[in-house]
């Protein structure tokens, strides 16, 4: 064992030194090469944190590093079962990870309506959003309010009523009014660029355990486990506001820490300033009152970049 890792130790060295005794323009362009390398590889590892996908990514780690210990030490059988399956790599990655390349994909491709600055109309719609559900959380009336963003929602969604209407308080509170001649209510409603694109929409649950989420909070999560989208939920039964963004869910928002976290989630570092004096200034005031919105701001700046 000691003599394999020398063996191993001696080939690095003297390839690091060969790589270096060159001609500096030909070092200068590899290092070029395994920063553009590493760079594709942390773009990818970002968009699989926090999903299923990163699991199964790991899991397919392991198994490498298990056929390259069969190889080593010559177990034959485990190695040629790993070899059969490793030959269908490029298969088996398409197939577990072709959400995850899309949504990659489209990201590349896309221009988000939301923007690293905002403007008035952004600013706008994301107002309405806060103060519809204030009013429908103050009268307990269930909803969900979806922001698309990079990844399209329609392979995701069970299609609802299209509308292209203005972001309003008052057509979202009218939404999720529950009436037999409403039939838009139980279903979410879906804001594309700026404008309400459908309502009455249903979304994949997702498989939580947690027995205190409702149908509303686990459709919630269920799509934004598998999209970049964000999504306000308002409770029925207990009248609170919650916000769920790359599969995390933080409960119990008030206007103002519903605001700041949206904020974080949308738009790019020049926003955090303003946020962290903010926050500096909850942290003095009582605990118990200011802890959802402390906690909403940090995950927000978190999945942003921050």
């Amino acid at each position: 064992m000691i003599e394999l890792l020398q063996h191993y130790l001696g080939g690095l060295s003297s390839s690091v030194a060969a790589f270096f005794s060159r001609a500096p323009q030909e070092v200068l362009r590899d290092c070029l090469d395994i920063g553009v390398v590493a760079t594709v590889i942390y773009w990818g590892l970002a968009v699989l944190k926090g999903t299923r996908a990163m699991q199964m990514a790991i899991g397919l780690a392991l198994t490498f590093v298990a056929y390259m210990i069969a190889k080593t030490f010559g177990l034959i059988t485990v190695w040629t079962v790993l070899d059969s399956l490793l030959t269908y790599i490029v298969l088996i990655v398409v197939v577990i990870f072709q959400n995850d390349i899309r949504r990659a994909l489209v990201r590349v491709g896309a221009r988000s309506f939301f923007r690293g600055q905002r403007t008035a109309r952004e600013t706008q719609v994301i107002e309405e959003v806060i103060k519809a559900a204030a009013s429908l959380a103050q009268k307990r009336i269930g909803a969900l309010i979806v922001f698309e963003r990079d990844a399209g929602l329609d392979e995701f969604i069970e299609s609802g009523t299209e509308l292209d209407a203005s972001v309003t308080k008052e057509l979202l509170y009218s939404i999720f009014i529950p009436s037999f001649e409403n039939p838009m209510h139980d279903g979410a409603l879906i804001i594309r660029d700026g404008r309400v694109w459908q309502a009455g929409a249903f979304l994949p649950l997702a498989g939580s355990r947690d027995r205190s989420l409702g149908a509303r909070h686990r459709a919630a999560l269920g799509l934004t486990t598998e999209t970049d989208a964000v999504v306000v939920v308002v409770s029925e039964e207990r009248g609170a506001v919650s916000l769920c963004f790359s599969g995390n869910i933080v409960r119990n928002l008030d206007s103002g820490s519903l605001r700041d976290a949206l904020f974080g989630l949308f738009y790019k570092p020049q926003e955090k300033a303003r946020k962290k004096d903010k926050k500096e200034k909850a942290t003095t005031s009582s605990g118990d009152e200011r802890a959802p919105i402390r906690a909403a701001s940090e995950i927000a700046e978190e999945k942003s970049g921050g």
